[in-house]
């Protein structure tokens, strides 16, 4: 798209009423090289949620799979994630559209609203429960260095929550550095770890993992749904960080700027956290880090890892997506929705969904909107490669009472059926769930609504 032609569509865009935040990005408008794209998804991968899926490999001791089949396991979803993430990006890179605008072009404005949600709230809940967590963890080193004499969680909490949303008002900006720094030194942190590990329990580690029989039956198949899941919410607003991307970078060049760096943090992360588990029975990562790391300062260390992966996580996956939905639901500006969206994220209690008594319900809440994120991804998917040809007018996308304007009954149904079809077999949820809604879609468009103007940009009232 050439500065003309990008500078007529952000005119005509304004025209609209969107927030600044919303309107394409322009290509001398992207910040973010390569390198600190790289970075930012290494600092999405290093956190402690990640290790203690490595560890929920090795229970009561015995490894479910081996060294090689967790490898396996997770270079076979990290291609599929790769994969889904360059396709899905792909609009959003080439018109510098975010996600919820580039959701109407299947679901209609009024459509998209729902499915907007659908990957807003989820955002805010893990928001407030991450801050939690490294509330608790800023906890305990303001403990450490007042000698026990400061002890409130709830007022590290309300700290770290300001300290996010202060971060977050720079936007991209302010992710490229945060994400970069903490990668490095929390990268640096496990190096030692892993070296650690090697030398002092790799006798334990060969016996109970690497020379483990392992399966290569559900537990195998399991696995890979359990890693893709931790993205699926993340590939689906894929736009919202391709849009950011400088220009220039071919498709295949940007599945391997998330084939890489995904691999890097998540294969380090989950081998440590195989190996810890491996080595001290325990699948808790702080509780074997504290035995493994055998020092007064264990705590800091900890402490301050979970702190720095609670904002890497947060900058990345759930801050700007719920933001950007509040600015095109209310028109409110991206700065007042994204301090919104940080107290919002208050009202999710995180301090009673990490009580034990809750995790059944949370793990409900994670099957519940999961089972939405893989049929709303398959539609975006046919809708932009199948039946456009990946060929569409953005300016339609902004107008209200445009061709988009309404809802697309094929993609809300196509939904529906398709999660319907997820809760058949829990395990294999977000599989189940892409395939019957990318076929269900591609035949009610085709068939049950063939007469409509749909692929040519209308939608039903």
């Amino acid at each position: 798209m050439s500065t003309n032609t990008e500078a007529a569509t952000a005119t005509q865009i304004q025209h609209t009423g969107v927030d600044e935040s919303l309107i394409p990005k322009t290509l001398e408008g992207r910040t973010v090289g390569p390198i600190d794209y790289m970075f930012m998804w290494i600092g999405d991968g290093v956190n402690l949620g990640n290790m203690t899926l490595g560890a929920s490999l090795v229970v009561a001791g015995i490894a479910t799979l081996n060294l090689f089949q967790t490898f396996a396991a997770a270079i076979i979803a990290i291609g599929i994630i790769s994969t889904i993430f360059a396709l899905n990006d792909r609009l959003g890179y080439r018109t510098g559209i975010p996600y919820v605008v580039q959701l109407r072009m299947s679901f209609g404005i009024k459509g998209s609203v729902i499915s907007s949600l659908l990957r807003g709230i989820p955002a805010i809940v893990w928001y407030g429960f991450q801050s939690w967590i490294g509330g608790t963890a800023l906890n305990e080193i303001a403990k450490v260095f007042t000698g026990g004499a400061f002890d409130n969680v709830a007022v590290c909490f309300v700290v770290l929550q300001l300290v996010q949303i202060g971060l977050s008002l720079y936007g991209f900006h302010a992710i490229k550095w945060v994400e970069s720094l903490t990668s490095i030194v929390i990268m640096l942190a496990l190096v030692y770890v892993f070296g650690v590990l090697l030398t002092s329990h790799s006798a334990v580690i060969a016996e109970k993992w690497v020379h483990a029989k392992g399966s290569w039956g559900l537990p195998f198949f399991a696995f890979i749904m359990m890693f893709m899941g931790n993205y699926a919410a993340i590939f689906l607003s894929a736009a919202d960080y391709s849009r950011e991307l400088k220009a220039g970078i071919s498709d295949g060049k940007r599945g391997f700027l998330y084939f890489l760096p995904i691999l890097i943090a998540y294969g380090f992360v989950l081998a440590i956290g195989a190996m810890l588990a491996s080595a001290t029975g325990i699948s808790n990562p702080v509780k074997a880090f504290a035995i493994v790391v055998d020092n007064s300062y264990i705590t800091v260390f900890v402490s301050a890892f979970i702190v720095m992966g609670a904002i890497a996580v947060n900058m990345v996956a759930n801050i700007i997506p719920p933001t950007y939905v509040i600015t095109l639901i209310t028109k409110l500006k991206y700065k007042v929705a994204v301090t919104i969206t940080g107290l919002l994220a208050l009202g999710s209690f995180p301090w009673v969904l990490v009580q034990d008594s809750s995790a059944k319900g949370l793990g409900m809440f994670i099957l519940i909107y999961s089972a939405f994120l893989g049929p709303i991804v398959s539609i975006l998917l046919i809708d932009y490669y199948v039946f456009r040809k990946q060929k569409v007018d953005i300016v339609d996308l902004y107008k209200e009472n445009g061709p988009y304007s309404g809802y697309n009954p094929a993609a809300v149904l196509a939904m529906l059926i398709g999660a319907a079809a997820a809760f058949t077999k829990v395990e294999l949820a977000w599989i189940i769930g892409l395939v019957v809604a990318g076929i269900s879609y591609y035949l009610l468009t085709k068939f049950a609504f063939k007469d409509s103007k749909f692929k040519k940009g209308t939608i039903f009232e």
